[in-house]
């Protein structure tokens, strides 16, 4: 427990100057832990407005989310420059450069808020943009070498989104388990997007490490290059989680709905359309 408290006095302590005198405090920064809590809410088509307290989850394609608030504030993780055939633009868009897959060099000018996952190879690129509705921050980690067996450090990032007093985590292109200080930087998870691809990011059992440790409410799987591995990955996790497989594409939650029990729900990609 004090090794735990130690770690995030240090990880609070490193943060910059600004970070604590003028930043909105992070309420979820803290020892990860589950929050509980009774049932989900099922209405959730994503043009309809968010119900008070919640926030809408809506699986567009591969690593990208469209995350709702009842504000009606938007962000879109692991933007690749295409949404499905709609009009809508999002307040924020979260990118990492580890493929083609989870950015775009030619985002929609129209978007506020372009936030790059991926440092300069020696130095993270770091975010802490609050909206008033959503705070989005980051957490910076390494990735494998495109061009070489090496590291690239900060290539990727965890992006953390706080509203409705959620703490929901994207943990991006991830290629190994965070450290100690990593984890305490993310802190308390409500609800997290995996990739449980096991191959391109982290092996299915270190992922199955990792989602044990942050002790989230709500899992929801992406990144599953084929149904049979996302068979596999859920046949690993129900010992420790159950499993809600659904038919849709969103999910609504807040806090007062989570799981009793940490759960992991499946979602199914669609692209967004405003039809």
């Amino acid at each position: 427990m004090f090794r735990c408290l130690a770690v995030l006095c240090a990880a609070l302590a490193a943060m910059p100057a600004v970070a604590q005198d003028d930043r909105r405090p992070s309420h979820c920064i803290a020892i990860a832990d589950a929050t509980p809590g009774m049932q989900y809410l099922h209405k959730a088509s994503w043009t309809e407005p968010v119900p008070e307290q919640s926030v809408r989850i809506n699986y567009i394609d591969h690593a990208s989310f469209l995350i709702q608030t009842e504000d009606g504030l938007s962000a879109v993780t692991d933007y690749t420059g295409y949404l499905g055939q709609t009009n809508h633009v999002p307040d924020v868009a979260t990118m990492n450069h580890a493929h083609s897959s989870h950015w775009t060099a030619q985002p929609d000018e129209r978007i506020p808020n372009v936030l790059k996952g991926w440092g300069n190879g020696y130095e993270p690129n770091e975010h802490w943009l609050d909206l008033g509705g959503m705070l989005i921050r980051n957490v910076p980690t390494d990735i494998r070498s495109a061009y070489s067996e090496g590291t690239e450090k900060f290539g990727n990032s965890i992006f953390v989104f706080e509203t409705a007093g959620l703490c929901i985590g994207h943990l991006g292109h991830l290629h190994h388990e965070p450290d100690e200080m990593q984890y305490a930087s993310l802190g308390r998870l409500d609800v997290v997007m995996a990739a449980v691809d096991g191959g391109l990011t982290v092996s299915q059992d270190t992922m199955k490490d990792i989602l044990n440790r942050l002790k989230s409410s709500v899992v929801i799987p992406m990144h599953w290059f084929g149904q049979s591995n996302l068979d596999r990955f859920l046949a690993g996790m129900e010992d420790t989680f159950e499993i809600d497989r659904r038919a849709g594409s969103a999910m609504e939650v807040s806090l007062r709905t989570l799981p009793d029990r940490p759960t992991i729900v499946v979602l199914q990609p669609q692209y967004l359309s405003d039809n």
